[in-house]
């Protein structure tokens, strides 16, 4: 479609000037407008001031409609009709920015950067109006597409020996009391057969209790979650009947790392520093009968001085050393949540900018966007946690561990 006389006039002008900088913008908009004016002509079955026998109705003025783009701000004319309505399909209705910004503000988001400095960076990119915190929300809804994607898609091409629980909180806006909650963000993470690391679902919540744990394994079953052989997770009651109900066949690490919080609990402050060491004294050992012997060492230790300090390893014993049925070169990745720990602190770091979320919807975007984020980076990189040699010899511990499970889990319940 030839440009028009005023728009030649308009290139002329920029051309004779030297202004390069206002050159770029002015032909991505003369280009649009162009595309606009032409899907108009076709809609209307004829160009502006054509007289036709095809012509289906006629103009009744324009409109004018701001796009940000990175080649600046385009002020655009969208025709009116006098009957019916007309949207061009190359813009979208309510969006304001084009598709390449629109990616940059979305990788902004999930990359914890703060509504201000998104629209610090729209305008530095070259768009002098902005962009304001709640066209950022809405723009970021155009992830759920992809995180429910995500978070949904099957399991069952896979086995996961290793699965990894945890909870973090954070704050959210319940709209009926109008108050501000603490929200329980729960993720599960798995290992594969081949020794690589999945993010395999998350869910918010009012509480960690088991109907919410079970409800969340539950779902894992259904998208085709199998063999499972260890799960590692806190001691949190829910979690732990949970587990019970919906694992059953897998054995259950207790992390090493919040059992010392709840040992040293019952120690006096003073003498701290010593139980930490002797319980660390456990994890350096070789084999599973070393193992085993340093804990009896550490509670004959511990009993005289501090006897519930002694009862509690004395009942924990079989929940924090399942570590030890699985093979050795797995141990220091597999008796603690260490790996979901910092994964945690991940979305705590992206997550405080946001501070209060004004609904459930509103984290799971941002905290399943961060996961898929993180999910494709640890693909790229194509580092395994276990090598496929190690893996392969939990076929060898999978029938005495399984022996050995469904008692253990039970007693834990």
């Amino acid at each position: 479609m030839p440009i028009s006389d005023s728009a030649a006039t308009e290139l002329a002008q920029l051309l004779g000037s030297g202004t390069a900088g206002a050159l770029i913008p002015e032909l991505v908009r003369q280009g649009l407008q162009a595309l606009i004016e032409a899907e108009a002509a076709t809609a209307l079955g004829a160009d502006r001031h054509q007289r036709t026998d095809q012509r289906r109705g006629h103009r009744n003025g324009s409109r004018d409609r701001l796009l940000a783009t990175p080649a600046g701000d385009i002020q655009l004319r969208i025709p009116r009709f006098r009957t019916g309505s007309f949207f061009p399909s190359l813009l979208e209705p309510r969006r304001r920015v084009d598709r390449a910004l629109w990616a940059v503000v979305m990788e902004a988001y999930v990359s914890g950067v703060s509504t201000r400095k998104v629209d610090e960076l729209v305008v530095a990119l070259g768009c002098e109006s902005g962009i304001s915190k709640s066209e950022v929300s809405r723009i970021c809804q155009g992830l759920d597409t992809q995180v429910q994607a995500f978070l949904q898609r099957p399991l069952e091409f896979s086995h996961y020996p290793y699965v990894y629980l945890d909870a973090t909180y954070l704050h959210g806006r319940d709209q009926a009391r109008k108050q501000v909650i603490s929200r329980a963000v729960i993720v599960a993470v798995g290992i594969t057969a081949t020794g690589q690391r999945e993010v395999l679902g998350i869910e918010v919540g009012d509480s960690e209790d088991e109907a919410f744990w079970t409800a969340f394994l539950r779902r894992l079953r259904e998208r085709g979650l199998s063999g499972l052989q260890l799960v590692i997770s806190d001691a949190h009651a829910g979690l732990k009947k949970a587990i019970a109900r919906c694992c059953q066949g897998s054995s259950w690490q207790r992390c090493r790392v919040h059992f010392a919080r709840n040992l040293l609990a019952k120690v006096p402050k003073g003498s701290q520093d010593m139980v930490a060491a002797a319980l660390r004294s456990v994890f350096v050992q070789a084999d599973a009968q070393a193992v085993e012997q340093q804990w009896d060492q550490v509670i004959a230790m511990l009993i005289e001085k501090f006897p519930a300090a002694a009862a509690l390893m004395e009942q924990a014993r079989e929940d924090v050393l399942a570590f030890r049925s699985f093979p050795p070169e797995h141990w220091r990745k597999i008796w603690s949540t260490n790996p979901l720990e910092r994964l945690n602190k991940e979305i705590k770091r992206r997550t405080r900018v946001v501070g209060i979320f004004p609904n459930d919807a509103a984290i799971i975007r941002l905290v399943g966007a961060l996961l898929l984020e993180q999910q494709e980076e640890w693909q790229l990189d194509g580092r395994r946690v276990f090598s496929e040699l190690s893996m392969a010899k939990l076929d060898k511990t999978s029938e005495s561990v399984q022996d050995q499970s469904t008692a253990a889990l039970a007693a834990a319940a």
